[in-house]
Formats: C-alpha cells, structure tokens, sequence
C-alpha cells in the first residue's frame, strides 16, 4: 500500500473532489519502470487537474503531479535498474498517466531521464517543469544569438516558477536582468535571485499603436503572453529573441508582424512536454551546472500530499512564490 492524492469524480453531480488516500500496488496504471517517488512539485497544471472540475483530467479516479524524482523499485527496461535516480517531467504525465502525487509511479522508460549529476531528487523538483522549461527557454535564446554584457534581458512573470528560476539562471551566466511582476512585495526576493531591477507590471501591459519602440532588450523570456508579449517585441532589439514560454495574460497576441519584418525579431516557442531525449539530458546537465544552489533554495516552498489541495487553488489564482517542493514521505 501507499499514499497518494486521488482526484475522483461523482457519478450524479459531476463534482470532483481530490484527498489523499491509500491505494494498492496492482492499482498503479502499465508502464516498465516502478519508482519509488522521493518528491513532487506543484505546477499551473496541477492545480487545474486538483481544482474544481478536474481540469485536463478525462479519467477518474486520477492521481496528478506532472513532475516526478526518485528511485526506481522494479524495470522491465534494461536503460534502467532498482537503486538508479531518476527524473520525469512532461509527457502527459499527471494528465492522461498517472504522475508524481504519490509515494508510487508507474510509467513508460522512455518518459525517465537520469537524475543528472549535481542535483539530489528533492532539488531536481524545486527545478521541475518550471525549471526545465526556464532552462530551454534559455537555450533557445542562446542558441540565437544571446549572450551577456549586452542590453538588458526581460524575464516576464518573474515571482512565478518559470520566472524565477530564468531569473536566477540567466544572472548567474552573466546577463543584467529586468524582472517583471504585478506584486510589488516581490522586489526583494527577485533581487535575491539576481534581478537588477524590478520592473512594474502596468508599464508593459497596454498596447500602443506604435508597432516600434525604443531598442530596450537583448532577450526575454516570457511567460504573459498577451498585450504584455506584444508591446515587448516592439521594444526588442535587433535580431534578438523572445522565448515565449507561457499565457498567463491570455492567449490573444494582439501584435504586427513588423518587429519581425524591420527588426529581425524572433519568437522562439517553448514546449516542455514533448522534448526529445537528448534534449531533455542537454537541459537538465546545463540545470545542475548554472543554477545556483543557493538560489534555488531561496524559492522553495516544502509541502506535503495534504497541502495540495489546498495549494492547487492559490496556484490558479497567482498566489503561489516561487517552487513548492512536495516530500511525498512526510
């Protein structure tokens, strides 16, 4: 037996409820590799599958958590053996399979990557799909040109995880960062992690009939989408590059396609769920080594199974800082 958070659904009212509860190993759905999760983590996602409703859920009952770490218990796959740490994010996992929200797992090998050097199962999800997704936002501005001593590179929705985690990365490789948020309380801790300056939520949110502004940043990674991506883009440099990683300010881009035509600009799409292997292994030894441990350490939130319900909510309604880590063994 083992615990985990089960979201289920009533059959005459249609509502969802979502407890910890215990379950039995036959329960766990097919797959080649069993692992005994150590840690977990909370994403936008998760709180849509937690939340009223079931969000991306189609099948109950349903165990959430896109994000998983820990050791494998049984293979059927020779690429892995019991005692190997491993680590999963994306792959509809927590949506379509049963994720991370449990002491148990069961999934396809192809979904795991080894747990890279330099990181322990309960930093490799203070990392997470957040992280993940901030370090190939990263690369892909990298691999486009970016690099530090330039101008300025924005980081939209910077107190969300993506954000802080781009924040902290992007600092440590060199570059002046300008962290954008709608919560002034903030400032502190995006300074903690080595943001320059704050920059205020209202100054990038309306769109302005000029397509052009002045050339204020070398990147950015964003995480809005919205008014707030189109008026950055007028305000790119030339040939620079934004990683559009997110759309917490919807998914309209009211925008022309002039900073592309008389700027060079770029935008570069992000996709977490579907990277390819090798990809995937590139990223997470970049995570391990330009990360700084103490920053990410500074984001983290520890929880527990019986704290995410209650954490799935304040993550739909912006309320969550940062990285929550779930010890799925507390």
């Amino acid at each position: 037996m083992f615990k985990a958070l089960v979201v289920d659904k009533d059959a005459e009212s249609g509502k969802t409820s979502a407890a910890v509860r215990e379950l039995d190993i036959g329960d766990l759905p097919e797959g080649e590799v069993t692992v005994a999760v150590e840690y977990s983590t909370l994403n936008y996602k998760d709180g849509l599958c937690i939340g009223p409703g079931g969000g991306l859920v189609r099948h109950y009952p349903h165990v959430p958590g896109i994000d998983l770490a820990g050791t494998v218990e049984a293979s059927d796959d020779p690429r892995y053996a019991p005692g190997d740490k491993v680590v999963l994010t994306g792959w509809r996992v927590g949506e379509a399979h049963w994720g991370g929200h449990a002491q148990k797992a069961r999934v396809r090998a192809d979904w795991l990557v080894p747990l890279p050097e330099g990181l322990d199962t309960r930093a490799a999800m203070a990392v997470g799909t957040a992280g993940f997704t901030a370090m190939l936002a990263v690369m892909a501005l990298e691999d486009h040109g970016l690099v530090p001593g330039e101008a300025p590179v924005l980081v939209t929705g910077a107190a969300g995880g993506v954000g802080s985690v781009a924040t902290a990365i992007l600092s440590a490789l060199g570059h002046e960062v300008a962290a954008v948020t709608g919560r002034p309380e903030q400032e502190a801790y995006l300074k903690g992690l080595g943001a320059a300056r704050v920059v205020p939520r209202a100054e990038l949110a309306e769109t302005v009939k000029r397509p052009l502004e002045s050339e204020t940043w070398s990147g950015c990674v964003d995480a809005v989408g919205g008014a707030m991506l189109a008026r950055v883009l007028g305000q790119m440099c030339y040939g620079a590059s934004v990683a559009a990683v997110g759309l917490a300010g919807g998914a309209a881009l009211p925008a022309t396609v002039v900073p592309f035509l008389l700027r060079g600009v770029n935008l570069l799409g992000i996709d977490s769920v579907m990277q390819p292997y090798d990809n995937r292994v590139r990223a997470w030894t970049r995570v391990a080594r330009d990360l700084p441990m103490d920053r990410l350490e500074a984001m983290v939130v520890p929880a527990t199974l019986s704290d995410l319900p209650g954490l799935g909510a304040e993550i739909l309604r912006g309320q969550v800082k940062g990285r929550v880590v779930i010890d799925v063994n507390a």
